[in-house]
This record gives structure tokens, C-alpha cells and sequence, in this order.
């Protein structure tokens, strides 16, 4: 109870923007945004944060919100995009946050800004995409739990790809954003956008002794 009271005291809205001074991201990484919605309350969708710090590790800006964010958050992916800030937009959400996708993508296409892939987990409450263009729009859901499939009108532009994860070992509704496996994929996805065939950006050289560095070359990936 304590605990949703202190979740019922924030506002839906808050969220905290990220954008990492990695000097070793790939130049396209800081000319992409990504947006992350959080589901209801705020509490069931914290894997999202850590997915989060690990696009600050490579450089990759973003903004971590609730689901009920996405209208001003168009506006703000839109003015950035027009003003040429923002080259990239990704989307993600979990369960209401993958739900509100589809009306993110509508408007950012109503504004005229293409999204350049947009990641679901788990999605409820029969999302179904109008409108707006994504290249590349990935539903992860689970066919045994709340999740769905997501359906498609001919409104909407871009590929559609329905992924059942049930067979995922500790998945569930509200566990699918903070298992490892099913981060790496959405991180696996958004890297091939970001730095395609060059992999993510190697980390910066630590700063040792010749002998050492010499000694760890071997080792090093």
C-alpha cells in the first residue's frame, strides 16, 4: 500500500531525459533519440530504466516516461527532427506504454516524422497500428498471458514483425522488460539501427602502464 501511494503521488508524466557524452559513440548515435514509455503507475516498467543506462553507456540519447507522455513527446521528437537535432527516432514501450506506440506513430506521422523503429513488449488491450510510418515495428508478446499480437490497417507503413516470447526462461507481463535475455534483443534491435554492421563502439582504452597494455591486448574484444 505504502508503495502505491508513493507511485499514485507522481506524476504520470515525469520522466527523466538521458543523452551520454560518450566519446567513443559512433557518430550516428548522437543524432538518434530513443523513447522509452513506461506502463501504469510508473512501477511495473523500471526495466526500462536499466535498458536506459545501458543506451547512456553507448552514447545514445533518451527519455524514459509514462505512457500517457507520448502526445508531447511527438511534439518534442518532432520539433527536434525538424530543427535537424534528431535524425533517428526509436520508439519502446512496455504493456500500456507498447499500447500507445501506435498513436505515437500516427501522430509523428500526421507531423511528418518518421519513426525508424518502434519495440513493443507485450502490448494489451488489442493495439492495432492506423497510421504513420515505422520501418520497422517488432511486438514482443507472450500468446500465454496479456500480451497479443498486434494487427495492421492499410494506414499504416512499414514492417510489421509479431515475436511470441513465452519459451523465454523467467518471462512474464510484468517481468519481460527487466529479463536480460529480452533487453539484449531490444538492444540487439536498436544497435543495428544506430550503428549497423560496425557493432556497438568499443569501449575507451584503459590508461596503463606499457607492459600491461601490452599484456592485455590479447584479451581484449
Amino acid at each position: 500500500m505504502v508503495a502505491l501511494a508513493v507511485a499514485l503521488a507522481l506524476p504520470l508524466g515525469a520522466g527523466s531525459v538521458h543523452a551520454a557524452p560518450s566519446p567513443v559513440a559512433a557518430p550516428a548515435a548522437s543524432t538518434t533519440h530513443v523513447y522509452l514509455l513506461r506502463g501504469v503507475l510508473n512501477i511495473f516498467s523500471l526495466g526500462l530504466d536499466d535498458i536506459a543506462a545501458k543506451l547512456d553507456a553507448q552514447g545514445i540519447p533518451n527519455t524514459v516516461a509514462n505512457f500517457v507522455s507520448w502526445s508531447s513527446l511527438a511534439d518534442e521528437a518532432a520539433a527536434a527532427y525538424r530543427a535537424g537535432r534528431i535524425k533517428t527516432i526509436i520508439l519502446v514501450g512496455h504493456s500500456s506504454g507498447a499500447t500507445a506506440l501506435p498513436d505515437m506513430i500516427n501522430k509523428l506521422g500526421q507531423l511528418g516524422v518518421p519513426v525508424k523503429l518502434a519495440i513493443g513488449l507485450d502490448s494489451v488491450f488489442k493495439t492495432k497500428l492506423v497510421g504513420g510510418n515505422a520501418e520497422r515495428y517488432i511486438n514482443f508478446y507472450i500468446a500465454s498471458g496479456a500480451g497479443e499480437p498486434v494487427r495492421r490497417d492499410d494506414g499504416f507503413h512499414g514492417k510489421l514483425e509479431n515475436v511470441d516470447v513465452q519459451s523465454v526462461p523467467g518471462v512474464g507481463h510484468i517481468t519481460i522488460e527487466k529479463n536480460r535475455i529480452m533487453q539484449q534483443k531490444v538492444l540487439g534491435a536498436i544497435d543495428s539501427v544506430v550503428f549497423g554492421g560496425k557493432g556497438r563502439p568499443a569501449p575507451p582504452p584503459n590508461r596503463m602502464a606499457g607492459p600491461q597494455r601490452a599484456a592485455s591486448a590479447n584479451g581484449y574484444r
